[in-house]
């Protein structure tokens, strides 16, 4: 049977899909006239998306390879994903950017910030650290000193309220949902390996 689609609702969609097609063309003609190639803000927005690759290329303890990198893409996935509802509702825009077709901040969210709690998450796991603690420590530089010295050289705008406490607890939170779900598989991945055994 099938399901039926009224022509308001096919109208609607084609409405907001033909506006979605607007706004992302006049994204890129912005992007062309004020964020590419000839802009020192965009080679800032490359060497955020390059660097740490490059450092977790030559940094990274391979025989935690796996563990690392769960860690690190769960950070990457919550933070593209509270970035995205946050750009989708103007809490924060990003006047110049590396990728013009996406609305978050390539660099800072996919390559910089994951990276950084990748290295910390090695470091405390190798020196036998209390990661809670020191992930405090990087939150709070984020928050407070990195995300207003973005905003001074306007990499970012904070927009409607939004302000760095926000910003610092939705780290907090971003973190504590990480390490979470990544200590739950590492105990799910020891748990059923050991019945392999028996």
């Amino acid at each position: 049977m099938k399901v039926p689609f009224s022509p308001e609702q096919s109208n609607r969609l084609v409405e907001l899909k033909e506006t979605q097609e607007k706004l992302s063309t006049q994204w890129i003609d912005y992007w062309y006239d004020y964020s590419s190639f000839n802009t020192w803000q965009f080679w800032v927005n490359v060497v955020f998306i390059i660097v740490p690759l490059i450092s977790l290329y030559f940094f990274v303890d391979r025989r935690k390879i796996f563990l690392l990198g769960f860690f690190g893409f769960n950070i990457h996935v919550w933070l593209v994903y509270c970035d995205a509802i946050l750009t989708r509702y103007n809490f924060i825009e990003y006047p110049y950017k590396a990728i013009p077709f996406l609305p978050i901040n390539v660099g800072i969210d996919t390559s910089l910030v994951p990276i950084l709690f990748i290295l910390l998450y090695q470091w405390t796991l190798n020196k036998n650290k209390n990661f809670y603690l020191y992930s405090l420590i990087l939150i709070t530089f984020l928050s407070f000193i990195f995300k207003p010295l973005l905003a001074t050289y306007h990499l970012i705008h904070l927009k409607q309220g939004m302000n760095h406490i926000y910003l610092f607890i939705s780290y907090i939170i971003i973190t504590l949902v990480s390490i979470g779900i990544t200590n739950l598989f590492q105990y799910l991945h020891i748990k059923y390996k050991s019945y392999d055994h028996i």
